[in-house]
C-alpha cells in the first residue's frame, strides 16, 4: 500500500458522507482539477469544491459505493457509483425528481499525503439518460 491511499480513502469517506469538507481537508490549495464531462480542464480547488457541492446539494440522499481502488504509485483511481434521488438543478438539468446511479472513475496524485491532482470522469450520455433527457438540448417532462 503506497502512502496516497489513505488520502484517497478520506476523500472517498467524507465525500459519500456528503461532508465536502472534511473531503477537501486532504486536498492541496495548489491541487489540479480536471473534469471531463464538464469541460473542466485546469481547474482549482474552487472547481472541486464546485463540482461536490453540486453532487450534494443535487441528490441529498446521495451514496457513493467504491467499487474499487487501484493503487499504481504515482497514482489512485478509484472506481465508484453515485447515486440518489434529484432534488434540484444539476449540470443544466432540472430537477425532475429522478433516481440517478452513474458510474465515475476518478484518478488522484498525491503528495506528501495531500491530493496535489484530480482527474475525473463519467459518461455524461449515462447522466443525462438517468435523468430522463432526451436530448442533450432538450428535458424530458415524464
Amino acid at each position: 500500500m503506497s502512502e496516497s491511499l489513505p488520502a484517497v480513502r478520506t476523500f472517498l469517506d467524507a465525500f459519500g458522507r456528503k461532508d465536502v469538507d472534511a473531503a477537501l481537508a486532504v486536498v492541496d490549495d495548489a491541487v489540479t482539477v480536471t473534469v471531463h464531462p464538464l469541460g473542466v480542464a485546469g481547474g482549482g480547488i474552487a472547481d472541486l469544491r464546485t463540482v461536490l457541492t453540486d453532487i450534494v446539494t443535487a441528490f441529498p440522499d446521495l451514496r457513493v459505493t467504491v467499487a474499487g481502488i487501484l493503487d499504481t504509485p504515482p497514482s489512485v483511481t478509484a472506481e465508484f457509483t453515485v447515486e440518489g434521488t434529484q432534488a434540484a438543478d444539476y449540470v443544466g438539468v432540472i430537477n425532475q425528481e429522478k433516481h440517478l446511479d452513474v458510474d465515475q472513475a476518478w484518478q488522484f496524485a498525491v503528495a506528501d499525503g495531500r491530493i496535489t491532482d484530480v482527474r475525473a470522469y463519467w459518461c455524461q450520455a449515462q447522466l443525462y439518460r438517468r435523468l430522463a433527457v432526451k436530448r442533450f438540448d432538450q428535458i424530458a417532462i415524464v
